[in-house]
C-alpha cells in the first residue's frame, strides 16, 4: 500500500484492535472479513464506490448497511465502516486490507488460544510441503479449479495434524488466492502472524487461572520491564502447585512450587 491507503489501513486497524478487545471471536470476525473481501473482488463497481473520494464517508456507510447488514456481524460492520470512511490510493487496496485483517483475526485468536507458534509452524512446513511437490502445488494453484475439490485436498492433509486456524487460513489461501500461486498467499499470511508478533508475548503457566486485576498487575509490571506492551497467554497446569512460571521470548523466570521443590529434591541427592 502507498500514500493516502497505508493511513487508511492504520485507521481501519485501530477500528479492528478495539473490536478484538470486546472479546470478539477472532475467527468469527475472519470469516466475516473474508467474505467481504470475497464480495469486494468479485465487483469493481462495489470498489470504486466504496472508496470514490467525491462520496462523503456517511454514503459509503450507509452502503456497506445495505450490502452487509444481514451478513456481517456488527463487530465486522464496524471495522469495514472505519475502513471505508478513509481515503485510499487504489480500490484494490480495500480488498487487500479486509483480506489483512481477516488473516490477523484468525492470528489472534490462535494467539489467545496459545497456539500462535503451531499455527506459524504449521503454515510454514505446510507451504514447504507444497512447494516440493509439484503436483500438489499445481492442484492448489490451479486457477479456476474446482473450490470444493481444493478445499477437501488441504482438509485431507491437515485434518488432525494441524490446529483449527492453520487449515482455515491453508483452505482460504487454496480457494481465494486473490490472483497469487498458493505459496506466496500462505507467505503473507505468515508476515501478518510475523507482524502481529511485534508486540511481545508472555507466557505464563500458572496452577489457576488468574484474576482479572492479577493479570493487568502483571501485564503492569511485564509492560515496565520490558519497555512496551506485552500480552499474556495463561496456561494451567495443576502440576506446578502454587505460584507462576513467566516465559517472555527466551527469557524465563520460573517462581512455581513445583520448581522449588525439583530444586530441593536435587539438593538432597548432591
Amino acid at each position: 500500500m502507498q500514500g493516502s491507503s497505508r493511513a487508511a489501513f492504520a485507521a481501519g486497524h485501530d477500528a479492528f484492535a478495539a473490536e478484538l478487545g470486546t472479546g470478539v471471536h477472532g475467527s468469527a470476525l475472519a470469516g466475516d472479513l473474508f467474505g467481504v473481501t470475497g464480495a469486494l473482488d468479485s465487483s469493481a463497481s462495489l470498489r470504486r464506490a466504496l472508496v470514490d473520494p467525491s462520496r462523503d464517508a456517511a454514503a459509503k456507510r450507509g452502503l456497506v448497511e445495505v450490502l452487509f447488514a444481514t451478513r456481517i456481524s456488527a463487530a465486522a460492520a464496524a471495522v469495514v465502516n472505519a475502513l471505508v470512511s478513509q481515503h485510499w490510493a487504489d480500490d484494490q487496496d480495500l480488498g487487500d486490507a479486509t483480506e489483512t485483517l481477516a488473516v490477523e483475526a484468525l492470528v489472534a485468536s490462535a494467539e489467545a488460544g496459545g497456539r500462535l507458534d503451531a499455527l506459524e509452524d504449521d503454515l510454514f512446513r505446510f507451504e514447504r510441503l507444497v512447494a516440493a511437490d509439484s503436483g500438489l502445488r499445481d492442484a492448489l494453484s490451479a486457477h479456476g479449479g474446482d473450490e470444493n475439490v481444493k478445499a477437501a485436498l488441504v482438509e485431507a492433509l491437515l485434518a488432525g495434524k494441524a490446529s483449527v486456524e492453520t487449515i482455515r487460513l491453508a483452505r482460504q489461501a487454496a480457494v481465494s488466492p486473490r490472483g497469487r500461486r498458493f505459496g506466496r498467499v500462505l507467505e503473507s499470511y505468515l508476515a501478518v502472524a510475523a507482524k502481529r508478533r511485534e508486540q511481545m508475548t508472555a507466557t505464563v503457566t500458572a496452577a489457576v487461572s488468574l484474576t482479572q486485576d492479577q493479570r493487568q498487575r502483571l501485564v503492569q509490571a511485564l509492560s515496565a520491564i520490558y519497555n512496551g506492551p506485552v500480552q499474556i497467554n495463561v496456561v494451567l497446569d495443576p502440576a506446578v502447585v502454587g505460584g507462576i512460571r513467566v516465559q517472555v521470548g527466551d527469557e524465563v523466570v520460573d517462581g512455581t512450587i513445583l520448581r522449588r521443590l525439583q530444586e530441593a529434591e536435587r539438593a538432597l541427592l548432591i
